[in-house]
């Protein structure tokens, strides 16, 4: 496709793209750190063995998958509620 397009724009495009890369890695480790933070402040207050995290990774996947990862927090405390 380059081969199409004048230099300066192939240019132009790379450096949007570069920009905007760099820009989600910096928003993707502030989320992760965050997510460590709470992953951590659970752990450290729930009793929790192996087969339950287990069965919780996979009822989450699952949810991901089938909601195309738009989960709201209102909506799995509901669900939480409900019971499994």
């Amino acid at each position: 496709m380059a081969e199409f397009l004048p230099p300066i724009f192939v240019h132009a495009m790379r450096g949007t793209i570069q920009c905007s890369e760099n820009r989600i890695a910096r928003l993707l480790f502030k989320l992760t750190v965050e997510v460590s933070m709470m992953m951590n402040v659970l752990a450290a207050g729930l009793e929790i063995d192996a087969s339950q995290l287990d069965a919780l990774r996979w009822r989450c996947v699952q949810e991901v998958k089938k909601t195309n990862g738009t989960i709201t927090f209102k909506d799995t405390l509901g669900k939480q509620k409900d019971g499994p």
